[in-house]
């Protein structure tokens, strides 16, 4: 079946502390606001934050599994940090079929995740090679 403008995909996820210390060590990005409790209350943030790139991922999950799914490949991403992510939030990521090259099977999507109180933490847009239709 074609993709279709509109086509929407959801995945939820809490963030656990152990989802930022293992992105960290998978990432490298050791910066103390993620993974200092004591530092991370000296900034702005007031305590630990998670990498705005983990959240991000759920987005690539969902485009990886769900939409288009199984054999997408991720040509872009624009994304704009709208609001820190904390430990303990849920945050639903959703995207959205905006646009569909058929001929070439690129798909645009827009791309938004909230927190369980319905604030904006990501938004942007991917652009995907959709796989080959079956």
């Amino acid at each position: 079946m074609p993709l279709a403008v509109g086509a929407t995909a959801t995945r939820t996820r809490v963030v656990t502390s152990d989802d930022v210390e293992l992105f960290a060590k998978v990432s490298g990005d050791t910066n103390s606001v993620h993974l200092d409790e004591a530092y991370a209350a000296t900034t702005s943030f007031g305590r630990r934050i998670a990498h705005g790139m983990f959240t991000v991922s759920i987005i690539s999950a969902i485009l990886g599994n769900d939409l288009p799914g199984l054999g997408t490949i991720y040509l872009g991403q624009d994304i704009k940090f709208k609001a820190p992510v904390f430990i303990g939030d849920t945050i639903t990521a959703t995207v959205e079929l905006i646009k569909y090259r058929e001929e070439k099977r690129i798909a645009t999507f827009k791309t938004v995740a909230t927190n369980q109180d319905g604030v904006v933490v990501v938004e942007g847009e991917a652009v995907v090679l959709a796989p080959e239709e079956k």
